[in-house]
């Protein structure tokens, strides 16, 4: 059996851009990408945490070390600049695989530049917020 987990995102990224008359996808600094283990034309969702919708197109690669993450297409309605999105995607995994699974999870600050040793998510309520 194979199961669908979680296998990256970056958390609470800035949206930079709408674009409405691009034809689709998602543009992410190639920094962040790296960061992330995306690649460009991977599956993304892209969940809007300002505005608490949720889509999915795929990535495109932006300019590296430009903080860019552009909505493109008609995704542009439902995410506009300033809205803070969690992109993430999925992988099918083997069962064989399951016990050493870990997610790369990317922290950002409010210009989407990588915030270093932060690594890991912690579980609804043992999170504090400071």
């Amino acid at each position: 059996m194979r199961r669908i987990l979680f296998k990256s995102k970056i958390h609470r990224a800035t949206v930079t851009q709408a674009d409405l008359d691009y034809e689709g996808s998602v543009t992410i600094d190639r920094d962040l990408l790296q960061a992330a283990d995306i690649l460009p034309f991977e599956k993304v969702a892209v969940w809007n945490v300002t505005r608490g919708t949720r889509l999915e197109t795929y990535a495109l690669e932006g300019p590296s070390g430009s903080g860019v993450i552009c909505i493109n297409g008609a995704a542009a309605h439902l995410n506009q600049p300033g809205d803070l999105v969690i992109l993430a995607t999925f992988a099918e995994v083997e069962e064989a695989e399951l016990t050493a699974w870990k997610p790369t999870v990317v922290f950002v600050d409010g210009k989407n530049r990588v915030v270093p040793g932060i690594t890991e998510e912690i579980p609804g309520p043992a999170r504090r917020i400071a």
